[in-house]
């Protein structure tokens, strides 16, 4: 199984071409106010027409009610949902069967005991994503360019795939792979010359250091 590389907060089409024309499996859009990548509708509508069956469209939200939802899925038609505030199984299984798309829930980790929401979440969403733990005083729950230990992530004992984000970087991301075995890589703030602002050169090096890696064992 190939890695899988997302490139997420994309807001601008010149660089959603770049990351789609370098070779990215997922590209990310941010529908959440506070954060510097959030993303009007009727630009995540142009930019869904550009990454149409080019790359798989993710959408990340945090903790959206079903209205928000529905305008999100309306605008972007995304292929997969990523579900990145405190939702619980019942509303990741609720989500899944009104809109009939697979959910990719993110896992805030810091330690170890982080894990414990696995079981649950394994039994409802198609992918997960660990992120590190934000600081008590952010004000959203990722893209901040933290990285978490991924020896915590070591002999993960789990069938479902998974994605490794937090901080990651062209020059980083080899050994995140290395020591997770994760089947993808996520990066956001990792490839910005600015907040909010993706560098084309960033995303290029990204890619091409993640694709380095793949001829390591990946699940």
């Amino acid at each position: 199984m190939s890695l899988l590389v997302k490139i997420c907060g994309l807001s601008r089409r010149e660089t959603l071409e770049v990351a789609l024309d370098a070779g990215a499996d997922m590209v990310g859009f941010v529908f959440f106010p506070p954060s510097p990548r959030h993303l009007p509708l009727e630009r995540a509508r142009e930019l869904g027409i550009v990454a149409k069956s080019r790359a798989l469209k993710v959408a990340l939200t945090v903790d959206a009610d079903d209205a928000t939802l529905d305008n999100i899925v309306d605008a972007l038609a995304p292929d997969l949902l990523q579900l990145h505030g405190k939702e619980t199984v019942a509303r990741l299984r609720d989500i899944k069967e009104k809109f009939g798309l697979p959910v990719m829930k993110a896992v805030a980790v810091e330690t170890a005991a982080d894990l414990v929401s696995l079981p649950g979440y394994a039994s409802v969403a198609d992918r997960l994503l660990f992120d590190a733990r934000p600081p008590r005083d952010a004000t959203r729950p990722g893209g901040l360019g933290a990285v978490f230990d991924w020896h915590v992530l070591e002999n993960l004992d789990l069938k479902l795939p998974f994605m490794v984000s937090g901080g990651l970087n062209a020059d980083n991301v080899a050994e995140a792979i290395r020591v997770t075995r994760a089947g993808g890589v996520d990066v956001s703030s990792g490839v910005e010359r600015s907040s909010g602002v993706k560098d084309p050169e960033l995303i290029r090096a990204f890619i091409r250091a993640a694709r380095a890696t793949e001829e390591l064992t990946v699940r």
